[in-house]
């Protein structure tokens, strides 16, 4: 099976740093990173994502030792020797003769406009896949002169133009690809210092949860968290030692099933999936929107939150308005209802009074039936014990009588 063309892909990143193992835990808990010293120098160190290794970590030699630390980014190269010496020939500076590593050759040099970047060919390719957490996503260049930059790193990579975004007075965002795959963008330096730089986005699971452990251990946020067209979140910040990096994730909005069929809506480049270690830029970049929102760490402090779309918002006006007369035919039609039913509970209420009434009467007769029967025995008592009474006197006077006869 042959290799992938490796020409003017993103591979490797290097940070240069005074203390190399003084890093590894920071970036270990802002991008989940595991470190380990190099087999062959320990001196070095590797880390590497879920997708296997992707970054390294060295201090600085004798002639470097006031550098300030950096990330550099490696560019791929399927002749690093040849490679080299073009971009010597176009203009470029060469900063690190080739030399052969474990993993491959490579070589570091400066653009004409100041910018370092390495060249590498790594003596094994991993296929392409999917980006995961801790992957790099997009690398962009800040530069002095965008035309003349991109004109040099063309020829020495072969990169094509996918697009040229307007940004206004920040003139143009230029995207650039290979073999029609998003790489990367060029953009116009904002600020003199430090000078025209690589910057690279670093995929991460949860923006908010990265920024928080960056800050927790000692990092610094140079600009956002913001929102870039298509949904997708990122951010720029400074490891302890000054190193700036970027953040990048993609948030999963829930897609409204269109009325028209979704082939005749969706365009080539954003049906495209992340399906590369490099893939295309944050969500739908290649879209003509406001550049001010092109996630660069200069302009991005001038990117304004997102405002409500507003065609979304004007059709709902009159659709609130259609709806009011509607609830006002429902509650007349109640209140109609209430009044044809208030009668019937009249009618219906004095039915039960009446039989109600009826059912009182049959009562009060029956107790004064009770009452009278109760009187009766009364009375019978009453004349019982006068006759008993009438009886024993009676008795008495005869027994009387008859003594006295004696």
């Amino acid at each position: 099976m042959a290799q992938p063309n490796i020409q003017g892909r993103f591979f490797w990143q290097e940070l240069l740093c005074a203390d190399p193992a003084a890093v590894t835990a920071f970036y270990g808990r802002v991008l989940g990173w595991r470190a380990q010293p190099a087999a062959s120098d320990p001196s070095y160190m590797t880390f590497a994502s879920r997708s296997g290794p992707v970054a390294g970590a060295m201090a600085p030699g004798a002639e470097q030792k006031d550098t300030h630390s950096h990330w550099l980014a490696y560019i791929g190269a399927e002749d690093v020797d040849a490679t080299l010496a073009t971009a010597v020939r176009l203009g470029g500076k060469l900063v690190h003769a080739a030399a052969d590593i474990e993993q491959g050759r490579y070589a570091v040099l400066a653009d004409p406009q100041g910018a370092t970047f390495g060249i590498y060919k790594p003596s094994h390719i991993a296929a392409d896949h999917a980006v995961q957490p801790g992957d790099h996503c997009w690398l962009e260049l800040a530069t002095t002169d965008l035309e003349t930059a991109f004109k040099f790193y063309q020829e020495v990579f072969g990169w094509q133009v996918i697009q040229r975004l307007d940004m206004g007075a920040s003139g143009t965002y230029l995207i650039f690809g290979v073999a029609g795959t998003p790489r990367g963008g060029v953009m116009k330096l904002m600020h003199p210092a430090p000078g025209p730089y690589w910057l690279c986005y670093t995929e991460v699971a949860d923006l908010d949860k990265a920024i928080a452990a960056a800050e927790k251990s000692g990092g610094r946020l140079l600009n956002g968290p913001m929102t870039v067209p298509g949904g997708a979140r990122i951010a720029q910040l400074a490891d302890p030692n000054g190193a700036v990096f970027a953040l990048h994730t993609q948030v999963k909005i829930p897609a409204i099933q269109p009325q028209a069929p979704a082939a005749s809506t969706t365009s080539p480049s954003s049906a495209k999936s992340p399906a590369s270690a490099s893939p295309a830029p944050p969500a739908a970049a290649l879209r003509k929107v406001p550049l001010a929102k092109v996630p660069t760490l200069e302009a991005a402090k001038a990117i304004p939150k997102p405002a409500a779309a507003t065609p979304a918002a004007a059709p709902s006006a009159p659709a609130k308005a259609a709806s009011k007369p509607a609830a006002k035919k429902v509650v007349v039609k109640k209140a109609a209802v209430k009044k044809a039913a208030a009668p019937k509970k009249k009618k219906t209420a004095a039915p039960k009074k009446k039989a109600a009434a009826k059912k009182s009467k049959p009562k009060k007769k029956v107790a004064a039936k009770k009452k009278a029967a109760a009187k009766r025995k009364v009375a019978k008592k009453k004349v019982a014990k006068k006759a008993k009474r009438g009886a024993k006197r009676s008795s008495s006077r005869k027994a009387g009588k008859a003594r006295r006869k004696k």
